[in-house]
């Protein structure tokens, strides 16, 4: 294992990451080494020099040839409200976006209304969770119930009344390109310089808006700010990411405190509907579609590099997805033509 860093998360809250065996893990106390020591419980001037504490106790744990502790539990009761309770927490504590738990919590606390004291969970309390869900919905609460349900299942909760529902196939639908990009962009520049900044990035750099960009620290540009590097813990596949920064990006630049976020100017980025408030207040000014999201300008610039290099692999490691799969299938949603007119039937 790497000996293990101090960091601050973007709550303002330490941890501690290290990587052991391949996996990357991210600790804020000293539950998973049996030590009582909570970093973030102590005033903000000592919780740094106590964080640094936990990294020297974790990776002498380590170390020493000691395995991380699992949480255990002690059935009270036996029945499926404990075991889905149980399974939530764990889930929490888990690696998840705050949007994610968010939603965790949302369809454990609908299924345990349902499920109220009942013995065994069955297909028939997931299927009245379900039924005033449609379409897209439908599957994004299917998907989380899915979770904490495999997670209470590993708890040994007993499964023999139940089948999960089967998902409803969704139709695609068709990104298409920003047609005015030029006048788009400089009319964002006139609004707010730090939104026009954040189209840039999505677009030049193929970065997600809302995380990838609105996260970035100065420290994240190599010296010569010819590269960003982007950590795997701010991208949606866990990898990290390393992208060119174009020219007019770096014009528009003016370099800090390597630890100071680029559009908050402190060690403290904006909240994470920073942008999306900003880009809903700009349409609101401005004549443009209602299907024109941030993201759009992230489509738009992998219909350009597909289109220029027509090349799968290289649009996957620009986009930063996890597979050539995944690329394939975001290819399906774009405006990208996969035929020529040289492929079509001939009379």
């Amino acid at each position: 294992m790497n000996y293990p860093k101090v960091c601050l998360d973007n709550k303002g809250n330490y941890f501690i990451t290290f990587y052991l065996n391949h996996k990357r893990f991210r600790l804020y106390s000293g539950d998973k080494i049996g030590i009582d020591l909570k970093p973030n419980s102590f005033p903000f001037s000592q919780r740094r020099a106590k964080a640094k504490i936990l990294a020297a106790e974790i990776y002498k744990y380590i170390y020493n040839g000691n395995k991380l502790k699992e949480p255990t539990f002690i059935v009270k009761q036996n029945n499926a409200r404990w075991f889905i309770q149980n399974a939530l927490e764990i889930k929490l504590k888990s690696e998840l976006s705050d949007s994610y738990k968010s939603t965790l919590k949302l369809v454990t606390k609908k299924l345990i209304e349902i499920v109220k004291h009942e013995e065994e969970l069955t297909s028939n309390h997931l299927q009245t969770v379900l039924k005033n869900y449609y379409g897209t919905s439908y599957n994004t609460i299917r998907k989380h119930l899915i979770v904490i349900i495999n997670q209470a299942i590993k708890l040994k909760m007993p499964k023999e009344n139940l089948q999960y529902p089967k998902s409803i196939k969704q139709e695609e639908k068709l990104h298409k390109p920003i047609k005015n990009l030029p006048e788009l962009i400089q009319s964002v520049k006139q609004f707010n310089f730090n939104l026009y900044l954040c189209c840039l990035f999505t677009y030049c750099c193929l970065l997600r808006p809302h995380r990838e960009v609105r996260l970035l620290k100065w420290g994240d540009f190599t010296s010569d700010f010819k590269f960003v590097s982007v950590d795997g813990s701010r991208v949606k596949s866990k990898k990290n990411r390393i992208v060119p920064v174009p020219k007019i990006i770096v014009e528009n630049l003016n370099p800090s405190n390597p630890n100071y976020n680029i559009f908050s100017n402190c060690s403290l980025p904006y909240n994470k509907d920073y942008f999306k408030k900003l880009w809903s207040r700009f349409k609101k000014n401005h004549s443009i579609e209602n299907n024109i999201t941030l993201y759009s300008f992230r489509h738009s610039a992998a219909i350009a590099l597909f289109t220029k290099t027509e090349s799968v692999t290289k649009l996957q490691k620009a986009m930063g997805h996890s597979s050539i799969n995944v690329s394939l299938t975001y290819l399906r949603g774009l405006e990208v033509p996969e035929l020529n007119e040289e492929d079509m039937p001939m009379i």
